[in-house]
């Protein structure tokens, strides 16, 4: 049986080719990955909100593969109107299918308390107007923030940035007294360097597609612990 733990859904934007292979990449034995697509081609405040709003298509989509949990995988259309903006995109997908739901900004917020990363710093592909609307969100949720730097992509070529580029941009923005870094964007490729960044840092490391993945299965009450990827997912506690 494919999926003989659990059956993971992802609703990803549409220029996204991230999530699938880092989800696939990090995945524990007997947990599936399956996801469908809503239409998003640029990191524009229209884009983003449209993405959110299509998420109940997509959502009926994945109920058709008889998944255990959703998530809606994109950091910006998560967070972008603020606090409980996540909340209502969840409420949207557990209304169209009744299938728990989760958005990838909530599961950064618990993921960075879980760590105890109170002050952060946020390195991130993002324009600067799209950075402050994420401050918004994270200081709204108890997290400080005192450092940001994005790359100002707001397109397909997100993707493209390799992992090191990725590496020294959360070097550069790290701070002595922060409590941790996290690394936003569900089209950040981050799973390489993880690991690399804490044992260099000395610090926790969060990154929007590692908190997805541990949010998803800690809603599914699994324990499971996952080499490689960060101290994140070392030990999730299984908690719903």
């Amino acid at each position: 049986m494919i999926g003989w733990r659990a059956r993971l859904g992802f609703i990803v934007p549409s220029i996204n080719t991230v999530v699938e292979p880092e989800m696939a990449k990090m995945a524990p034995d007997g947990v599936s990955v399956h996801f469908a697509r809503a239409r998003s081609v640029k990191d524009t405040e229209e884009e983003l909100i449209r993405m959110a709003e299509e998420s109940p298509k997509a959502a009926r989509e994945l109920a058709d593969a008889e998944v255990d949990v959703i998530a809606f995988a994109c950091t910006g259309a998560s967070f972008l109107k603020g606090p409980r903006y996540d909340s209502y995109v969840e409420g949207l997908i557990t209304s169209a299918v009744n299938i728990p739901a989760v958005t990838t900004s909530t599961a950064v917020v618990q993921a960075l308390r879980a760590c105890g990363m109170k002050r952060v710093v946020v390195a991130s592909p993002y324009e600067e107007w799209l950075n402050e609307r994420e401050k918004i969100f994270l200081e709204a949720c108890g997290i400080e923030v005192l450092a940001m730097e994005g790359l100002g992509i707001n397109d397909v070529h997100i993707s493209d940035v390799h992992p090191e580029r990725v590496y020294r941009l959360a070097r550069k923005v790290l701070r002595p007294d922060a409590d941790g870094v996290f690394i936003s964007c569900t089209d950040f490729r981050t799973a390489e360097i993880l690991e690399v960044l804490e044992n260099d840092t000395g610090k926790p490391v969060v990154s929007s597609n590692q908190a997805t993945l541990w949010a998803m299965l800690r809603k599914l009450g699994l324990r499971v612990s996952i080499q490689g990827f960060g101290s994140l997912l070392r030990n999730i506690d299984g908690a719903r």
